[in-house]
């Protein structure tokens, strides 16, 4: 089944305790499609600038990701700069330049509209909104945001949120919105504007998923998975964007939803967003295998199981 994903491509200039690269692939987009792309058929709607060029393109076509939905415009592509030098769960942003992401209006090409799938990377509420009116008949929708869209722009969000059967965000985004300290009493709140479940992620510290009433009758519980423990972290940019896509992923790749897939799911998102870390930007996910994956979700299995 595929996935559609709508969200940024851009070129990131990252430096950590590892080291620094300049203008590498990144992007929310990027990152979810690249990770999503091992469990199932990925189209991607975003705009890049003339630097964009076939070396970026590539990178998608590797992953038989479909780019039809990308638009060239005039002008450079999305770029942040920052670095994690002072703390790598937290990033300090040097520069952003919006460029031709600034005036994105998402086009959704007519070979996407049979997508079942659809994925609402973090981009202004509005385009979200609209992206996802233009495409009632998916059958799963979920989706992410950040601080700067529940501070500045929380009813723009809200009207989204009402549209979601899944939203993915931090945990202190979650307490923002919800305007509570207590993650569990702002999860519960956060399920009353709209979303069935919501998947909390804790960076090193693994993932919670709390569920609201679920289509089907389907009755799921309270779930956490843990990190897997990594000896180094090179770069966290792209994680949280490969956590979604191997959690959204797998569940396009299962032909019915149960709470047993819900669960494998997030274990699935924590795999490839260990994955990511490992290197600078895509490079690490860029270069994975199946087996790998896979192989990695049984440490993971280990790791949880009591007996």
């Amino acid at each position: 089944m595929s996935i559609t994903v709508v969200g940024s491509v851009a070129f990131d200039t990252i430096e950590t305790p590892s080291g620094r690269r300049e203008r590498c692939l990144g992007g929310a987009a990027t990152h979810f499609s690249l990770a999503a792309s091992f469990f199932t058929d990925v189209r991607v709607i975003a705009v890049v600038g003339e630097d964009f060029g076939p070396k970026e393109e590539a990178v998608f076509k590797a992953h038989n990701i479909d780019t039809t939905g990308i638009e060239r415009a005039a002008g450079k592509s999305f770029f942040w700069e920052g670095s994690y030098l002072d703390n790598l769960n937290e990033a300090k942003t040097h520069a952003t330049e919006l460029n031709v992401f600034g005036a994105f209006q998402p086009k959704i090409p007519d070979s996407y509209r049979d997508s079942e799938y659809l994925f609402l990377a973090n981009i202004d509420p509005v385009l979200q909104k609209r992206v996802r009116e233009a495409m009632p008949g998916v059958k799963l929708v979920a989706g992410d945001t950040m601080n700067y869209w529940i501070k500045d722009h929380k009813p723009a969000l809200l009207e989204v949120l009402k549209g979601l059967d899944i939203l993915v965000i931090n945990d202190t985004e979650t307490r923002m919105l919800a305007g509570n300290n207590s993650l569990v009493r702002a999860a519960q709140e956060v399920l009353t504007y709209g979303p069935r479940m919501l998947v909390v992620k804790h960076g090193e510290y693994g993932a919670t998923a709390f569920f609201g009433k679920l289509k089907d009758g389907l009755d799921a519980k309270t779930f956490r998975a843990p990190a897997l423990p990594l000896e180094e972290v090179v770069d966290p940019t792209g994680a949280g964007d490969s956590f979604a896509g191997g959690f959204f992923g797998y569940l396009a790749s299962q032909p019915e939803l149960t709470a047993g897939v819900l669960r494998r799911a997030i274990f699935y998102g924590s795999v490839m967003g260990s994955f990511a870390v490992e290197k600078f930007g895509t490079e690490r996910i860029a270069s994975l295998t199946r087996e790998e994956i896979d192989e990695r979700f049984q440490c993971f299995v280990e790791l949880t199981h009591l007996d």
